[in-house]
């Protein structure tokens, strides 16, 4: 964490006497409440404090932070057999979602410290995202606010919860730049793992890569769609490989340059190649399948729960959580996927994009008992 000598001092002023008030702390310092008031929004800021209470962040405790896509969700799900090309009676919601959004807050429901660097607008549905966000215990002090409107993301659903179609206005986003991630340098390089979805930048998902680097914090890919895998691709020519990439078949050819066919031989050897890149985990997702694993530990072949489907929105972002989660708790990749599979099915079993009901204990009781 890059901090200016003054912030260094009023650090440690702050860890001697953590209840001092401004004007004491700009009397030691020998400066003024306003430059005090600056120091610590720099501080919050760069992680080393959590907030203007004076609470000093833990040296050892884990800490993920999300960054990517954070957005309304609006939903319409038919009521029977979906027809195209004509109007389907049907039944429509609205919540919290983006990708980076539903797996920090997964990942905080999961008891995992979780910081969120995304971006929302000045708006209505941005204090919607905010609000809730932070209910579940992420931390959004990261989060951009701009004047624009915040991100949707709009699914169409069959009469079974399967996806038709969605719509991603995420424009958004476009703001989580190379500048505002180093505004950010101090909470990336204090991170335990790092987090980055398909919805930010090529430029930027380079840049993000390289400040991990610098600190040694492993990164983890989800590419989020077809097209987005691609932003993937300049950080690999440069030598930039993640420490994790979670794609789906299709997504998993994307990042290779040609077919792939969903058979372990084809999977095994794609992840090979990958592999030959730098990158050293490999989680494709095969839906109904399961997943393969492919790591420095070996390949596993895992299959999927068996689940009530009643929304399949969000089971990935999930998937991913319960299995970084389950890793900072000591648990091997092969365990940690099996828990990630087990949040998955909790999930395409709630009409919420993150299921209300997820916990460690519902994670381990659904891995033991997995009938729905």
């Amino acid at each position: 964490m890059f901090l200016t000598d003054r912030e260094r001092a009023l650090l440690a002023l702050i860890r001697e006497a953590p209840l001092s008030t401004p004007e004491e702390l700009a009397r030691r310092l020998g400066t003024s409440r306003a430059a005090v008031n600056v120091h610590v929004s720099n501080l919050i800021r760069k992680g080393a404090l959590l907030g203007r209470g004076y609470v000093v962040a833990p040296e050892n405790e884990a800490r993920v932070v999300v960054v990517g896509g954070a957005n309304v969700d609006v939903k319409a799900r038919t009521l029977a057999p979906a027809v195209m090309g004509t109007s389907n009676p049907g039944a429509t919601t609205q919540a919290p979602g983006g990708v980076a959004r539903n797996i920090a807050e997964n990942l905080a429901r999961l008891g995992v410290r979780t910081h969120l660097i995304a971006a929302v607008g000045r708006d209505a549905p941005g204090d919607l995202l905010l609000r809730e966000t932070e209910a579940a215990g992420v931390d959004v002090r990261s989060v951009l606010r701009l004047d624009a409107p915040t991100g949707t993301y709009t699914a169409v659903l069959d009469d079974r919860g399967e996806l038709l179609i969605a719509v991603a206005a995420m424009e958004v986003t476009e703001a989580l730049t190379p500048a505002a991630l180093n505004e950010r340098r101090g909470l990336l390089h204090r991170a335990t793992s790092v987090i980055a979805d398909g919805n930010l930048s090529a430029q930027t998902l380079t840049h993000l890569l390289t400040l991990c680097a610098e600190a040694g914090v492993p990164v983890t890919f989800e590419p989020v769609s077809v097209p987005k895998t691609a932003r993937l691709l300049p950080a690999l020519h440069a030598g930039l490989a993640p420490h994790t990439v979670t794609p789906n078949v299709a997504e998993l050819a994307a990042l290779l340059g040609r077919d792939v066919a969903d058979t372990p031989a084809a999977l095994r050897k794609a992840a090979g190649d990958l592999h030959a890149r730098g990158v050293q985990t490999v989680w494709v997702r095969r839906g109904e399948r399961g997943s393969l694993l492919s790591g420095p530990d070996g390949v596993s072949e895992l299959p999927a729960l068996p689940a009530r489907v009643v929304d399949v929105t969000g089971a990935g972002d999930a998937m991913l959580a319960a299995y970084l989660a389950a890793l900072l708790t000591g648990h091997t990749p092969a365990e940690a996927a099996r828990q990630g599979h087990a949040a998955a099915a909790l999930t395409v079993e709630s009409a919420r994009a993150v299921s209300p009901t997820l916990t460690p204990g519902a994670v381990r009781a659904r891995l033991h008992s997995p009938q729905p």
